[in-house]
């Protein structure tokens, strides 16, 4: 592992242990020329996935795109990065236990608002209102009734 301060290739790990449920394993390393420490994270690589798109396009499975989704929902809201990193690994557990190979991503945005309806009210509206395309302050008045009477 290359080091990210110095980019020597001579690093130790000088602690292991389970990370995010057991499903990675996260590493303490420290390099041996400038002595920094850092931190890896050591994941299963997963099935080759595919996403449907609304127009019937496919592309890749990408996690980075449901991480901007989620931070920019949760923007200026009162929830820590821990919290958002564990909603998008909860999304993404949820999307690999269908152990299918193409994913429509409207399953995938459907796991998002309901896990961040949990999480907070309006960090869920404005993605809703994104993902839901509202056309208009009436649609969108909709929405947050339905979010309000549950």
């Amino acid at each position: 592992m290359k080091c990210p301060f110095c980019g020597a290739d001579n690093t130790r790990v000088i602690d292991s242990r389970p990370a995010d449920e057991n499903s990675s394993i996260r590493r303490r390393r420290v390099c041996d020329p400038c002595q920094k420490r850092f931190t890896t994270y050591e994941r299963v690589e997963a099935i080759p996935m595919v996403v449907i798109k609304k127009d019937q396009t496919r592309e890749p499975y990408d996690r980075t795109k449901i991480e901007s989704g989620v931070f920019r929902s949760c923007h200026k809201r009162p929830i820590s990065v821990p919290q958002m990193n564990k909603l998008v690994d909860q999304v993404e557990a949820n999307i690999f236990k269908q152990e299918a190979r193409e994913i429509p991503s409207s399953y995938i945005g459907e796991l998002v608002m309901r896990y961040l309806k949990e999480l907070d009210g309006v960090a869920y509206v404005r993605f809703a209102s994104i993902y839901r395309e509202f056309k208009d302050v009436k649609t969108f008045m909709e929405e947050i009734e339905k979010f309000l009477q549950k």
